[in-house]
């Protein structure tokens, strides 16, 4: 709905990016009403991997916004380039990307902003390969006072990535962009969007009503516990989803580790060796050995696989861990009462 533009900031002597919109958008009240809002949706988050809005205003009848420049090209570029070369994205850059966004979105989140239109052409890529999500041009403010600016019955966002909940026009939360986030790794690790279709009636149909087909059919490579995080992230149930956008990266992490490779800024910044059991903690005498804590492990109820109390989700088949009998919400493994109603939780130790 607007056009961007590479200027100079003259007083500041820096490059910027302005965002216009045209005139014959400007006519139209809701068109300037969701500029406007954008504006002061970004320019109330500060966040490295969110882009930073500088001004906002209007010259001559024309409203415009004035953001930090990005100019290393966008996601979209970097996965039509390696579908050109016949590959899909390194495991290791996945995490090291989605990571940044899934932080980003989790930010927002906290905010109360969810952007609803999550998709590789709206995270920019600047020079050092960073991601930074831009154009929350449809955003909205979860719980505002003011008039929603996108009533229920009204699908907003791209089809090939949007939710279930968006195709139905209904109330979304950041469990929407989370989906899309999910359609986005997917994307990523095997070369197409997991639903195709001609028409938005189409992509709406697979969404609300098809299984997403399993990523490793189209990437025989693809490890198993990365396939089943890109799953839970594509459930048609928000509340079977990641609750979180870091959980779904923390889940892809775990799930790396699970195949025996790192992501690239662990392998950079590695955990210190931890000591054998046979060897001195400072100031005990030589050959005691150092008091080794007792972790507790969760099963899954789904395939008995034990996971960390902080866990939401398994990491073996992806089940809820600690879902609450009452109001379905998903708790971490150790919660012993839902964080939502306060129900009573049944998650089981070992």
């Amino acid at each position: 709905m607007a056009r961007v533009y590479r200027a100079r900031q003259e007083n500041l002597d820096r490059e910027v990016a302005i965002k216009v919109l045209p005139p014959w958008y400007a006519s139209d009240r809701s068109f300037v009403e969701r500029f406007n809002l954008e504006a002061r949706l970004v320019a109330r988050l500060s966040h490295p991997n969110i882009v930073t809005v500088h001004d906002a205003s209007e010259y001559n009848g024309l409203l415009y916004i004035v953001m930090q420049l990005v100019d290393g090209g966008t996601l979209k570029q970097r996965l039509d380039q390696l579908r050109a070369q016949g590959k899909t994205m390194d495991l290791h850059e996945a995490a090291l990307i989605f990571r940044q966004i899934a932080d980003a979105l989790s930010y927002a989140h906290d905010q109360g902003i969810i952007h609803r239109d999550v998709k590789p052409v709206n995270v920019l890529m600047d020079r050092s390969g960073r991601p930074i999500l831009s154009d929350f041009g449809i955003a909205k403010v979860l719980a505002s006072s003011h008039e929603q600016l996108t009533r229920p019955g009204a699908g907003v966002g791209t089809p090939e990535y949007m939710s279930p909940e968006q195709c139905m026009g209904g109330q979304v939360d950041g469990r929407a962009d989370i989906y899309a986030l999910g359609v986005m790794l997917f994307e990523a690790l095997t070369g197409r969007t997991p639903f195709i279709g001609d028409n938005y009636p189409a992509l709406a149909h697979s969404h609300l009503y098809e299984p997403p087909p399993p990523p490793s059919r189209f990437n025989p490579a693809l490890p198993a516990p990365v396939e089943r995080v890109i799953l839970t992230a594509l459930m048609k149930d928000p509340a079977q989803r990641y609750q979180r956008a870091s959980e779904l990266a923390d889940a892809l992490d775990l799930a790396i580790h699970a195949t025996g490779r790192l992501p690239a800024y662990q392998r950079e910044h590695p955990s210190p060796p931890a000591r054998s059991p046979a060897q001195a903690a400072p100031g005990l005498p030589a050959g005691a050995r150092t008091p080794q804590p007792r972790t507790t492990s969760y099963l899954c109820p789904n395939c008995q696989h034990l996971n960390r109390p902080q866990m939401r989700y398994c990491t073996r088949c992806g089940c809820p861990l600690n879902q609450c009998p009452a109001c379905g919400r998903i708790n971490p493994a150790s919660n012993r009462f839902c964080t939502a109603c306060g129900h009573a939780l049944s998650a089981v130790p070992v």
